[in-house]
């Protein structure tokens, strides 16, 4: 798949239109992986809109969001950050074909205390 056929998958999938982004940044300002991130929110938005992804799919940042959606709810002109940084997730993961959690791995993680919805995320987030 070329750059351009990329670009537009990502965008047909996350559903989300990066041409709306005036990069005022406030999205990545409220982000709580903000540090962790090699390329924040607005970052994500503008390579996305420009074509530049290859540097994205190579990116640890795509596995540091926490899918919170508070890039979301901050944008001023309603791009929503995380939806597309979950389909280029998706496109790395089909590309690689393979998942960073699996089923089996998952008995050793759990213990009493972790709520229900934190695995049912992060199943959605790292097994599609």
């Amino acid at each position: 798949m070329n750059n351009a056929q990329l670009r537009d998958e990502v965008i047909r999938i996350s559903g989300v239109n990066p041409s709306k982004c005036m990069g005022c940044g406030k999205c990545s300002a409220t982000c709580p992986a903000y540090d962790e991130m090699e390329f924040h929110p607005h970052q994500f938005v503008s390579m996305i809109k420009n074509g530049d992804l290859a540097p994205l799919l190579k990116s640890d940042s795509l596995f540091r969001c926490l899918s919170c959606f508070a890039c979301v709810e901050r944008c001023p002109r309603g791009v929503e950050p995380a939806k597309l940084i979950e389909a280029v997730r998706l496109q790395v993961i089909r590309e690689k074909g393979a998942n960073h959690l699996k089923p089996e791995s998952v008995p050793a993680m759990v213990d009493e205390d972790l709520p229900g919805q934190l695995l049912v995320t992060a199943f959605r987030k790292y097994a599609k």
